[in-house]
C-alpha cells in the first residue's frame, strides 16, 4: 500500500532575496502602498549593515523547511510521507502559492505551521486565516498549530542559549547580568482583544528564566513599527537607557520571539542595541537564534504530529 503523503506549509514573515527585491516587498508590507525615498533608503541601509550584506533570513527559512522535513521523515511510519512546503507573508512564495503548489502536486491534507512560537491573531492568525481561504478553494483538508511556546524542547533548547551565552561575561558578574526576553512589539489593542501573545511570551521567558536557575530578568520589546497608534512598550532601547540609570552594566539579551537570524535580530539587536549599550558603557551580548537546531526541528516535527493527529 502506498504511502499517503501529508502536505505541510511552512509559514514565515519572508524576506527579500536581494536589494532590487526590497521596493516591492516593502510596499507589500504597507498594503500596497509604496515607500518613499527615504524610508526605502532607510530599509536598504539597514539590510546592507548587517552581516553577510545580504538576506540571511531567506537561506535560514529554506534551510529550516529541508530540516523540518527531514526530522518528520525520519521518525514517521511507512504508511506516511511528509512534504513541506514554504509559505511566505510578504514575498513569493506566498502563503497562497504553497497551498496552490500542494494541490497542484495532489495533495489533500495538510498541517500549517508558522516559524513564531506563539500566537497573536495579528501574527500568527493571520497567516492561518490565509491559508485556510487559500486551502478551501483547493479543496485541501487544512489544520494549523496555533502555538507551541511551552514545549520542552523549545525551553530546553533557550535555555541551553542563554546558559552558553551567560559564559561570555565572567564569572563573578554571572549574578548581576541582567537578561532580557524581548519580542516583536504589536499595537497597543491587542491588549483590549484579549490576545494570548503578550501572556504566552512572559510564560515561555519564566519557563526559561526557571530551568536556568537566572532570577534576574525582565522582558521588553522591540522592532515596533512607525505607525500613528501606540505598540507595546517598553522598547528594549529605553529599556536599557533605564537599567544605566540602576548601575546595571552587563545584558543578556534572548530574543525568545524570534526564531531565526533576519533583520530584526541582525540589525534591531546586534547593530542598534549594541550601539546603545556601547555608549551606555554597558557589556551587551545576545543568545545565538534557533535557526536549524535540531531540538528546535524535533519541536516544530512534534507540533506537526500532533496537530495531524488532532485533525
Amino acid at each position: 500500500m502506498a504511502a499517503q503523503t501529508i502536505g505541510v506549509l511552512v509559514m514565515s514573515y519572508g524576506t527579500p532575496e536581494s536589494l532590487d527585491q526590497i521596493e516591492p516587498y516593502y510596499t507589500h508590507i504597507r498594503r500596497g502602498s509604496p515607500p518613499s525615498p527615504e524610508q526605502l533608503q532607510e530599509l536598504t541601509d539597514r539590510y546592507k549593515a548587517i552581516v553577510g550584506g545580504v538576506f540571511p533570513l531567506r537561506e535560514n527559512t529554506n534551510r529550516q523547511v529541508q530540516a523540518l522535513e527531514e526530522t518528520l521523515n525520519a521518525s514517521a511510519s511507512d504508511s506516511v510521507r511528509f512534504v513541506c512546503y514554504q509559505g511566505l507573508k510578504h514575498a513569493a512564495p506566498f502563503i497562497e502559492d504553497g497551498v496552490k503548489q500542494m494541490a497542484a502536486d495532489g495533495i489533500q491534507r495538510a498541517v500549517g505551521i508558522v516559524l513564531a512560537p506563539h500566537y497573536s491573531v495579528m501574527s500568527v492568525g493571520g497567516y492561518i486565516k490565509r491559508a485556510k481561504e487559500e486551502a478551501e478553494r483547493a479543496g485541501i483538508e487544512l489544520s494549523c498549530v496555533q502555538s507551541y511556546h511551552l514545549h520542552p524542547l523549545l525551553i530546553e533548547a533557550l535555555a541551553k542559549r542563554v546558559e552558553h551565552a551567560l559564559e561570555r561575561f565572567h564569572s563573578e558578574d554571572r549574578n548581576r547580568v541582567k537578561v532580557l526576553f524581548t519580542a516583536h512589539s504589536l499595537p497597543e489593542r491587542i491588549l483590549e482583544m484579549g490576545d494570548p501573545y503578550p501572556e504566552q511570551l512572559l510564560a515561555t521567558s519564566r519557563a526559561v528564566a526557571e530551568r536556568t536557575q537566572v532570577s534576574n530578568w525582565e522582558f521588553a520589546w522591540q522592532s515596533a513599527g512607525r505607525t500613528s497608534v501606540p505598540w507595546l512598550g517598553p522598547d528594549i532601547l529605553d529599556v536599557l537607557e533605564k537599567l544605566h540609570t540602576e548601575q546595571v552594566r552587563a545584558v543578556l539579551v534572548c530574543p525568545v520571539g524570534f526564531v531565526s537570524d533576519h533583520l530584526e535580530v541582525l540589525y534591531d539587536l546586534d547593530i542598534e542595541a549594541k550601539q546603545t549599550a556601547k555608549r551606555l558603557d554597558m557589556h551587551l551580548e545576545r543568545t545565538e537564534s534557533l535557526n536549524t537546531d535540531p531540538l528546535y526541528m524535533q519541536v516544530l516535527a512534534d507540533a506537526v504530529t500532533e496537530q495531524l493527529a488532532k485533525g
